[in-house]
């Protein structure tokens, strides 16, 4: 009888390749990505909603165009373009250079996702809480940060939810901007070289994704049923 561990391949491939390495690489790639992403998203809704017309329109182009715009395209000229021509670095150290790099493409690219994922959340907002904002005195940034983003926040939890689950397997694009640990680089490495195990090759990284992205789905939805009870 063939076992899992000798004939299947999944033994050789864990002995011979750094398989958990690379998952942790992208996984590190998906929460600075998140952070920076949730940063910048919340100022570009604060743009959409804002009563000033010109940050309105900065907001709808920014998320127009990074929104239809490929991730790899954008991974592209941030190597080719930004470091390549420009020789722009974020660091002596080639390999965190192109990880850093890696985040900058997945944040700004993710960033109008979360931009749309709270102004979503914005719409769920009643407009009386707004309106008695404005009847004691509030301006707009005081009334977003008080009474606006702090509901929109619990209204959003489930597109931000899809949002990083995409962000989690859009990780895998770093491997355009150089970074050779992460998973995508690693398969590719493990195709070329142990092509008789593409099964078992096929499966690591399927069931790994699986294992990542699953919790994220369970939580977000049982946060979001949780906070929906408590409106």
């Amino acid at each position: 009888m063939r076992t899992l561990g000798s004939d299947s391949g999944f033994g050789e491939l864990f002995k011979q390749y750094d398989v958990l390495g690379a998952f942790w690489v992208n996984i590190q790639l998906t929460l600075w990505s998140a952070l920076f992403a949730l940063v910048i998203g919340t100022v570009l809704a604060l743009f959409r909603i804002s009563p000033v017309g010109s940050l309105r329109w900065a907001g709808t182009a920014y998320v127009t165009v990074f929104r239809n715009t490929p991730l790899t395209i954008i991974m592209v000229f941030l190597t080719l373009g930004v470091w390549a021509q420009l020789h722009v670095t974020l660091s002596d150290d080639l390999q965190k250079n192109f990880f850093r790099l890696a985040i900058v493409g997945l944040s700004v690219y993710t960033a109008s996702f979360v931009c749309e994922a709270i102004r979503s959340g914005v719409n769920t907002v009643p407009v009386g809480q707004a309106e008695a904002a404005r009847a004691i005195g509030l301006t707009f940034l005081p009334a977003a940060r008080i009474v606006i983003l702090p509901q929109a926040f619990r209204g959003s939890v489930a597109p931000l939810g899809s949002t990083l689950i995409a962000l989690t397997k859009n990780s895998t694009v770093a491997s355009v901007v150089g970074v050779s640990t992460e998973t995508s680089s690693l398969m590719k490495n493990m195709l070329e070289f142990n092509s008789s195990l593409l099964v078992a090759i096929f499966l690591t990284f399927a069931i790994g994704y699986v294992i990542l992205v699953i919790p994220v789905g369970f939580a977000t939805t049982a946060l979001s049923r949780r906070l929906a009870v408590q409106r």
